[in-house]
């Protein structure tokens, strides 16, 4: 049974809950028809005034923002041939085969946790700068940040370490931290700002980091299929990934010149100097916690233990397996079984759950089968392990035998990341006041972050134990 509690409706909150007798109607379109003037000026709904999104060009730069705020860390797992290779004992050859070293085989749970635990750091400090910088410069400097290290990132592809591993290992996560810090930044604040806008612009945010996985995957099959130099394929890899960065900034410049979003923004605007009139908050002050909380705590665990989960197998475990027909020599058994099964399947499959949450909204922010859906996600731990994982140094036992069962798999934690992971976060800024909701969304991309922190933590663990 679906047990749902009425949410308040709060005059400033854009979250409408669903009208009795009218289950049919989506959150979405009830806020669609909710101009965010209408909690801020006493006018009849008759004369409230909402501009149209011409072109949709709104939706698409905040999906191009979602695109970008995981890019980066997409690009940086998704390179697992180019690390290592840079990791190997032997840089002097270019070719495809494996070379095993212990900076490589355990590259990718350390890059896991340097690329998080700075993120969960860098959203405290972005909550605590919601009403001292504005989301403008906090946005730009993020980006700038992420260019610049990319830039460098690219520059060494080209810089032959074979006698310096352990200090470009060493940069390696210096590098995965900063632009993982910056990214959180960045992610953060754009999702707080999209809490002002209907909720199709957020789950437009939300669909284009999965589609930026989606994309990075493809980018990485096509530089492994078009050259057989790994150096050369990692560097128009990650030439296309300085290049899309300067695209978001390019588009976030745009932002402001187009009227749909200059409404919403003015609304916000609106909101928040009404708060700080009455004295709720000051400018200089930090947004208070605890009425955020008290509405979203569910939610935001709730988050925090999809992404946990997640973390714990993809891409430490996930990227593991190897085909069990490996021996066989074919390329789609060495080549590109990882990039197709465990990067594409995964991130193709995550792009659905969240799409899906446009058409469908199912169940709601109060309702108690969403908490029970997302602890039973995770029976994926123990179906991803006893895969074919290589190296197996102490779980000798491989239970799933076949090809096809990673592919599953991979689909079912993608989708039901997605999924289960898109709905709270679209949930949690719509449930509050109106002048919390971008601190509201901060709120939400620490649950998330902290989940993607101590997952990655528990997955050096289990690869250590398997």
């Amino acid at each position: 049974m679906d047990a749902e509690e009425p949410v308040p409706h709060n005059i400033n909150s854009s979250y409408i809950p669903p009208a009795l007798g009218n289950d049919n109607v989506s959150l979405e379109e009830e806020n669609e028809d909710q101009s965010p003037s209408s909690s801020l000026l006493p006018v009849p709904l008759a004369v409230r005034y909402s501009p149209e999104d011409s072109y949709c060009l709104v939706y698409m730069i905040f999906f191009l923002m979602g695109i970008g705020s995981l890019l980066p860390w997409n690009f940086f797992i998704t390179a697992k041939h180019y690390w290592l290779y840079k990791l190997s004992n032997n840089t002097q050859q270019s070719g495809g085969e494996d070379q095993r070293s212990y900076l490589g085989d355990y590259f990718e749970s350390y890059l896991a946790i340097a690329s998080t635990i700075p993120s969960v750091l860098c959203l405290i400090l972005n909550y605590i700068l919601i009403n001292r910088l504005s989301a403008n410069i906090r946005i730009l400097a993020s980006l700038v940040v992420i260019l610049l290290v990319f830039v460098v990132t690219t520059v060494l592809v080209k810089v032959d370490v074979s006698d310096c591993r352990e200090s470009f290992f060493i940069a390696t996560l210096t590098s995965a931290a900063v632009v993982s810090g910056a990214s959180n930044v960045f992610s953060g604040s754009v999702f707080g700002i999209s809490g002002h806008f209907p909720m199709r612009i957020s789950q437009a945010l939300i669909s284009g980091q999965a589609m930026g996985g989606t994309l990075t995957a493809v980018a990485s099959i096509m530089h492994l299929s078009l050259t057989k130099d790994v150096t050369q394929s990692a560097l128009a890899y990650f030439l296309t990934a300085d290049v899309f960065i300067l695209l978001c900034i390019i588009a976030y410049l745009l932002l402001p010149k187009l009227e749909y979003s200059r409404h919403y923004m003015l609304a916000a605007t609106c909101s928040t100097a009404q708060a700080l009139s009455e004295g709720s908050t000051g400018r200089d002050s930090v947004p208070p916690l605890q009425p955020i909380l008290r509405k979203t705590w569910v939610l935001g665990l709730s988050v925090f233990y999809v992404f946990f989960i997640s973390l714990m197998v993809f891409p430490a475990i996930s990227s593991g397996i190897q085909s069990v027909h490996k021996d066989s020599g074919s390329p789609w058994t060495t080549t590109y079984f990882v990039p197709l099964t465990s990067f594409l399947l995964y991130n193709a499959a995550d792009f659905c759950g969240r799409q899906a949450t446009v058409w469908l909204q199912i169940p709601g922010p109060t309702s108690r089968v969403l908490p029970v859906l997302v602890l039973c996600r995770s029976v994926m731990v123990p179906l991803f392990v006893f895969c074919n994982y290589q190296p197996r140094d102490h779980v000798h036992t491989v239970l799933f035998k076949h090809d096809a069962y990673p592919m599953v798999f991979n689909c079912l934690l993608g989708i039901s990341n997605g999924y289960l992971g898109t709905l709270p976060m679209i949930y949690g800024p719509k449930v509050v006041s109106r002048e919390l909701t971008e601190a509201t969304g901060v709120v939400m991309s620490f649950f998330l972050t902290l989940g993607l922190a101590v997952g990655s933590a528990v997955s050096v663990l289990i690869v250590r134990s398997i």
